[in-house]
């Protein structure tokens, strides 16, 4: 049997204390952001048949993936268990440390509110470039959202995609010119995601 704990984080101990004396041979298959197993193990009294995951927004279309960890080794039936359940929403992955997580949350648990947020900007760009709202918000959106589906397609990198789509000295070259410079995108995005791993770690520090 599998407890699959689905809350806010702020609100997993409380919920666990209380059916802690509930809880003996069951799998907990935790996906509270930032909440340690040592945490679930305490809250629960000694608990150890846990598993930690971080799924992403993208399982709603069976696109997800989903990053697993335990502290326990798992018998098969238990791990075949826990992996169908992830399987079923995308693609899944074994972490071997959990300190990985909050790295894990900040790409993929995070990662697609990045992504519409992209699509936003590059609406809002159009916008600044003379273009009417409805049109290129509908631009912007058919190309994010294709560009991806073309990514998950393709056997090629996502580098060697952007090299394909970029003639020398074209347009597209102009506008990576800017996005690729010193304090581009590239330095933003780092620094997002440090931004979100760093949160991450104090949720688990507040556990």
């Amino acid at each position: 049997e599998i407890i699959v704990l689905a809350v806010k984080p702020q609100q997993t101990e409380s919920l666990l204390k209380s059916i802690s004396h509930q809880i003996s041979k069951q799998i907990i298959l935790s996906i509270a952001a930032g909440i340690q197993i040592k945490s679930i193990e305490k809250w629960t009294n000694g608990h150890k048949n846990i598993v930690r995951s971080m799924p992403n927004m993208c399982a709603q279309i069976q696109l997800g993936i989903t990053a697993l960890f335990t502290h326990e080794t798992l018998d098969q039936k238990n791990k075949m268990a826990i992996e169908e359940i992830a399987g079923a929403i995308g693609d899944f992955i074994w972490l071997d440390d959990e300190s990985k997580m909050d790295a894990v949350t900040a790409i993929s648990g995070s990662g697609p509110a990045y992504v519409f947020h992209l699509a936003e900007a590059l609406a809002e760009a159009g916008v600044a470039a003379g273009l009417p709202a409805d049109l290129a918000a509908k631009l912007a959106q058919a190309t994010v959202s294709g560009a991806g589906e073309l990514m998950r397609q393709s056997d090629l990198s996502p580098d060697q995609l952007r090299r394909n789509v970029t003639s020398p000295n074209g347009t597209t070259q102009a506008a990576l010119d800017v996005l690729m410079a010193d304090d581009g995108f590239p330095a933003l995005l780092k620094k997002a995601v440090a931004a979100a791993t760093n949160r991450s770690r104090e949720l688990a520090g507040g556990s």
